[in-house]
């Protein structure tokens, strides 16, 4: 069964022509279904075994307009009916603050479990079941995901991090934005001096908006010896500020992310969205 992939990239540089989209009217009202901001698309069919016939919609930006996957910024947004729920919970401003702060935690777990396809290290060998030998594959516990939740509305989402992945270490980064100026402060920083050679990462953080506090994220990570490739980010809510941002400067960076939403207000705020997540989360 093929996967079907959505790959949009933004509008190129004025000095550079725009490569001739491929149409399809599956990828442009999927699109405009969302009420995102309209991009060039590339449609196309992929048949992948380990897709595990399950549909996935990849959405790939490309800061410079390239074709091939390995020199930019991938965004996936899986379409599971499980994602979309907790989304629609999350929007919803009546949702109180315990059911807003699980329905989180739910949508983290679901991500994670995106984010790890394929990713995670493995080793394989026999044992012996009640029934007789069996060829048997584990991740391997020797080398731990770093999980990363930026303070504090990451904490909800990052919360089912150690049930999905068996082996896991969490650094936590506390980040504060300027509501004036909308620039991140550090104001707690829990990562280790330097990271193990080949370290996974993933970066949790509920909204990506205008980009600044998930980009000052990346760069304290990547000061540590991460390179981009080896960097996951999962998200709830995502922009296009942001994502341009992380297109441009972290090539071969992977987001996950709930939902896409078209716009941030003058307050940085994403609209639609889901409000302030920290707030929601934790009632204050």
């Amino acid at each position: 069964m093929a996967c079907h992939s959505l790959i949009y990239t933004p509008p190129p540089h004025p000095h550079q022509p725009p490569d001739p989209p491929l149409s399809s009217s599956f990828a442009a009202s999927h699109y405009r279904h969302q009420n995102l901001p309209t991009l060039n698309f590339h449609f196309k069919k992929i048949c992948n075994s380990h897709t595990r016939r399950m549909d996935s919609l990849v959405c790939a930006l490309a800061a410079d307009n390239k074709v091939m996957s390995g020199d930019r910024m991938l965004v996936f947004v899986p379409p599971h009916p499980l994602i979309k729920h907790w989304v629609s919970v999350l929007r919803n401003e009546q949702t109180p603050c315990p059911v807003f702060k699980n329905a989180m935690a739910e949508l983290g777990r679901l991500l994670m479990y995106e984010a790890s396809r394929d990713w995670l290290p493995t080793i394989t060998g026999e044992i012996q079941s009640p029934m007789g030998v069996a060829s048997v594959e584990f991740v391997d516990p020797r080398e731990p995901v770093a999980i990363v939740p930026i303070l504090r509305a990451g904490l909800a989402l990052a919360e089912h991090a150690a049930s999905i992945l068996p082996a896991t270490k969490t650094y936590h980064l506390g980040v504060s934005r300027n509501e004036e100026t909308l620039q991140p402060s550090v104001y707690l920083n829990k990562l280790p001096d330097k990271f193990p050679e080949g370290s996974r990462v993933i970066v949790v953080d509920p909204m990506l908006a205008t980009g600044g506090t998930i980009v000052a994220a990346i760069d304290l990570i990547k000061e540590r010896g991460v390179d981009n490739s080896q960097i996951k980010v999962i998200c709830a809510v995502a922009a296009p500020p942001a994502l341009t941002k992380l297109s441009e400067k972290f090539p071969r960076l992977h987001v996950y992310a709930g939902i896409l939403d078209p716009t941030v207000n003058d307050k940085g705020f994403i609209f639609p969205g889901l409000g302030d997540a920290g707030d929601r989360s934790f009632g204050t």
